[in-house]
Parts: C-alpha cells; sequence; structure tokens
C-alpha cells in the first residue's frame, strides 16, 4: 500500500513524500486519515526556521520523540478510521474512527493504545481540536482564575480563543483578550470575551494574564497590564524568537508571578486530584460543549499542503485554523 507524507523538506519548503506501508504487524493497527490540522504555533517554527536543531519535538507523544532536524515529518492531530488490524488486536477496532496525535500522513500503523476512540455522533472537524483543547484546559488549571477576577489573554490564535471559550464559562470574572487581527478578535466575542482590543496600555487593570500569542514581545504587555501580586501564564513557545524583558520597576514591586504552562506536564500542585488521562477526558468533553469547528476558516487538500503553509506565513490575518483534507483517492495526491 502506498502512503503519502508531508515532509518538511527545509525552511519554507514542504512536500508531500511517497512511501510503501506494509501490512500492520501483531498487534498495530493501520489508520486512514480523513482529517488533520495544522498548528500555526509549533509547526509554522518548524517552517520558519525558528525552532533550534536538536530540540526534542515531544517527549510524551511516540511518533515525535526525535530530535528536531531537516528533513522531518510533523503534526499532532489526526483524525480517521481504522482499516485493518494485526493479529491479536480485537476486531472491534475494525472501522472505528479515532483521533491520533500523530505527523500528516495518509495512512499509518500505531498501535491501539495510542488511538482515543472518538464519541459516537462526534463530528471529524471537531475532533481535530482535541489537542489545543488540552492545552487549553492546561493553562486553565495553571492560571486557576477565581471569582472576581480581572483576565487578560493575549493572543486569540485557536489556543487562544479555545482559553476564551473555557475561561467565558467562569462567573463572576471580566474577560478581556488582545489580538491584533480583526477576524480574531470577532471570533472572541462570539466565544464570550467581554471586551476585545488590538493593543492593551500600561494601565495594570489584570490580576491574571495569559499570553498564548506566541510574540515575545506580548509578554512586556502582559507584564505592565498585570497588577499587585498578579499572575502571568505564558503558554507560547518561541522558539528561537528573542526579547528583552522589562523586569523593571513595575515587575519588582508589584510581586508578580510569571510562570510557564507546558501541556506534556501537569502542574505538582495538580498531579495528586489530576492525571493526563483525566485531563484529556475532560478536554474531549469540553470540545463536544464548544463545538470548535466554527474556528475553521480554511480547508485544503492534502495534496495542495504547501498552499496551507504559505497562507500561514504571509496572511495570518485571514486565517484562524487551517485543515488538510485526505478524501480521495490515495489522500488525495
Amino acid at each position: 500500500m502506498d502512503r503519502f507524507s508531508l515532509l518538511f523538506q527545509r525552511p519554507y519548503l514542504v512536500k508531500i513524500q511517497k512511501g510503501v506501508l506494509d501490512a500492520p504487524p501483531e498487534g498495530q493497527v493501520l489508520v486512514k486519515t480523513v482529517f488533520s490540522s495544522i498548528s500555526a504555533g509549533t509547526e509554522m517554527l518548524i517552517y520558519c526556521n525558528l525552532l533550534e536543531q536538536g530540540t526534542l519535538l515531544d517527549a510524551t507523544i511516540p511518533s515525535l520523540s526525535r530530535r528536531f532536524s531537516y528533513p522531518c515529518t510533523y503534526g499532532y492531530s489526526c483524525v480517521g478510521t481504522v482499516v485493518r488490524v494485526g493479529k491479536k488486536v480485537p476486531s472491534r477496532w475494525l472501522g472505528k474512527r479515532v483521533f491520533a496525535f500523530h505527523p500528516h500522513e495518509s495512512h499509518f500503523i500505531v498501535s491501539p493504545a495510542d488511538l482515543i476512540p472518538l464519541p459516537l455522533g462526534m463530528p471529524w472537524k471537531d475532533a481535530l481540536f482535541l489537542p489545543n483543547m488540552e492545552t487549553a484546559v492546561s493553562l486553565m488549571m495553571d492560571g486557576a482564575p477565581k471569582r472576581g477576577e480581572r483576565i487578560v489573554v493575549f493572543g486569540q490564535g485557536v489556543i487562544g480563543l479555545l482559553l476564551t471559550g473555557l475561561l467565558s464559562q467562569k462567573r463572576g470574572i471580566t474577560l478581556i483578550t488582545v489580538d491584533k487581527y480583526q477576524l480574531r478578535r470577532n471570533m472572541s466575542l462570539l466565544l464570550g470575551a467581554d471586551f476585545t482590543q488590538q493593543t492593551i496600555g500600561d494601565d495594570p487593570c489584570a490580576t491574571l494574564c495569559f499570553e498564548v500569542s506566541g510574540d515575545p514581545e506580548a509578554l512586556n504587555s502582559a507584564i505592565h497590564a498585570t497588577g499587585f501580586g498578579g499572575r502571568i501564564i505564558v503558554g507560547s513557545w518561541y522558539g528561537t524568537k528573542r526579547t528583552t524583558l522589562d523586569l523593571g520597576t513595575h515587575f519588582h514591586r508589584n510581586r508578580l508571578h510569571l510562570q510557564s504552562s507546558q501541556v506534556s506536564t501537569m502542574d505538582p500542585h495538580v498531579s495528586a486530584q489530576w492525571t493526563k488521562q483525566r485531563r484529556l477526558a475532560f478536554a474531549l468533553k469540553m470540545v463536544q460543549n464548544l463545538r470548535p469547528s466554527r474556528l475553521i476558516t480554511h480547508v485544503y487538500s492534502f495534496r495542495n499542503a504547501a498552499d496551507a503553509y504559505v497562507l500561514l506565513d504571509t496572511h495570518p490575518e485571514n486565517a484562524v485554523q487551517v485543515i488538510l483534507d485526505y478524501r480521495g483517492k490515495h489522500g488525495d495526491v
């Protein structure tokens, strides 16, 4: 069987590579991909050569547990159908609709333990948001918002918008979002933000800020927007992008708390009550509640994937979530 994989050949160049896939071995299954989603964060760091060579892509996802170098495959959100099963795999897996943390490929072989069966009736396109929803839930757990807080979310990309949707369900808070793109600010209001702005001044109005813009300069804005004793949760991965942080008088005298947040691990303060499995199950429930497929702005056939990356690189103001469609012969290649 032919397999088609998206390969980051070098900076600003992706190609579809053809390979041969054998039948699944004992204990493994073959998944045919229906859709995958592009991460405008980490994937664009790779596409634009903003990730340090040798960086471990992910310590917890088997298909990404390797060091970054060109050429490479990447991606962590695929949905599809199990079309073949190996020996000793229960037949109930055949035909099952599943989610996988896997790079962009038309077909792939994986252990059933690395698949998440989709709830009955969940649309394919909603299920694609599970990784980003888990990240948004993780940010919520790290920030631990309280009633009466004034919260500012910097960045209304997919993770920022999902975080806004989760925060809007908290009663008794004031929720402000900041993004330079009008399209994202409009979506932010639809997801429950009280106010949305293109920029924010230096008035320390917030008790809690989330920085998920991917822009290191936004971290200075978050610092200046946070009042006495406030918390700043940094969910962005900046790669090789650098900035000079203003840790002067305002930061020093106001006892600000600056904390990184990363979904691969659990904060020790919550790990006694939560496991990663429980958090993932909760994220899946939140996907069902929020129906995030409305954040999809562009769908490209897999064979035209290169055009999707050009769009995200050159006109990010026009896109929120971009996905790839594999339907058709050989993944539309």
